[in-house]
């Protein structure tokens, strides 16, 4: 009962993260044959998921303005972005009309993440409950599903514009609970003193958030590629890669919701990590499809928690007339990953080969463990009354 009611308080953030799941699980199970229509070898390809990747930067640091212009019909506005993005990707035939393709899907998804990220912290506010985790777990479950979906489609023959105009029509449907309530519009004032605006706390969260999806973007993208091109499996192998991290990801965030409430969320943070790093670094060594496999569960699995437990501290650690710019800018940093993941992985796969990026991201997170979470502990106790 008490998940209904979780559920409930959350569902407009729900909806919005459903969608950007499907579209990106859309995208990523089918990397490997958009790559080939576009022609590009993995530097140039790295180079243009991060030109892409900017205009979700951009929309993640511009979100309160959207917000503002728009009121609540905002949420749905970044989702139209997000569609029209990929299904210009899936007819996209040289690198300029997939990089303009990726900069509005990613810049309509990363509007849609921030305000789905801000009413969720509304909703533990309103509610006195943990729902991050909770709902970037059924983002993961999404992504999950979508995933496997993609992959028995491109199997059964289907291409690209074919997929992503069936993923328009389920994100059209769920559009329908994406209307946002009308509250006042929060406050940024220029100048804000620090007691009420702790920019440091918030951008060292944006840091771990960056980290942690750092490793779920290493995966998600490049995963089946790895199956594909290093360990010769096919198109329903591929997609199963980007699959098995998201279903290790849904399984810890729901887990973390369910029975993981009363853990110390640094203490989390730092196993988790750890976590990450040994699955990624397996899936890069894998000899072999079943390794490979475990080696992304194992990943999805450690990294799932690290990004909504930040956000969550992040939105807890302001005033509530400041959430929405916190979360803004913890999530723009945070989403960097996806604008440094594909040049990361795309130079040193080019390089050193693939299996290689995986053993980069590997390090990081056992870095972030080290380093990162333990020194943004400190500033959270520090933090300003």
């Amino acid at each position: 009962m008490q998940l209904l009611h979780d559920l409930h308080a959350s569902r407009r953030a729900l909806a919005g993260f459903i969608v950007i799941g499907f579209g990106w699980a859309s995208f990523s199970a089918q990397m490997p044959v958009i790559k080939a229509q576009v022609g590009v070898g993995d530097g140039l390809w790295g180079t243009l998921i991060l030109m892409g990747s900017t205009g979700a930067l951009m929309a993640m640091w511009l979100a309160p303005l959207v917000f503002r212009l728009m009121g609540t019909w905002a949420l749905m506005a970044g989702v139209v972005g997000m569609i029209v993005g990929f299904l210009l990707s899936g007819i996209a035939q040289g690198p300029v009309m997939i990089g303009f393709a990726l900069f509005l899907a990613a810049g309509g998804s990363g509007v849609a993440d921030v305000l789905a990220n801000a009413e969720v912290s509304e909703a533990e506010s309103d509610t006195g409950r943990s729902l991050m985790n909770l709902n970037h777990g059924l983002f993961s479950v999404a992504y999950a599903l979508a995933a496997v979906s993609v992959g028995a489609a491109r199997g059964a023959g289907f291409g690209p514009v074919a997929i992503f105009a069936g993923m328009a029509v389920a994100v059209g449907v769920l559009m329908i609970w994406m209307r946002l309530p009308d509250r006042p519009i929060p406050v940024d004032e220029p100048g804000a003193p620090v007691a009420g605006m702790p920019r440091a706390l918030v951008w060292v969260g944006g840091l771990v958030v960056l980290s942690a999806f750092l490793g779920e973007a290493a995966s998600e993208g490049w995963s089946a590629l790895h199956i594909e091109r290093t360990l010769g499996g096919g198109p329903a192998q591929g997609a199963l890669g980007p699959a098995l991290l998201a279903g290790g990801m849904a399984v810890g965030r729901l887990g973390a919701h369910l029975f993981g409430a009363g853990w110390p969320p640094i203490r989390v943070m730092v196993i988790a990590s750890l976590i990450a790093g040994v699955g990624l670094a397996l899936a890069g060594a894998a000899p072999s499809l079943p390794v490979a496999y475990a080696g992304f569960l194992l990943g999805g699995l450690g990294v799932s928690v690290v990004g909504p437990l930040a956000l969550g501290l992040v939105g807890q650690a302001v005033p509530r007339k400041y959430r929405l710019a916190a979360i803004s800018q913890a999530a723009a940093l945070g989403y960097a990953a996806f604008f440094l993941g594909p040049v990361v992985m795309g130079y040193v796969a080019e390089g050193f080969g693939l299996r290689a990026s995986f053993y980069v991201i590997a390090a990081i997170m056992c870095v972030v463990a080290a380093v990162l979470v333990p020194w943004w502990a400190r500033l959270l106790a520090v933090r300003p009354a």
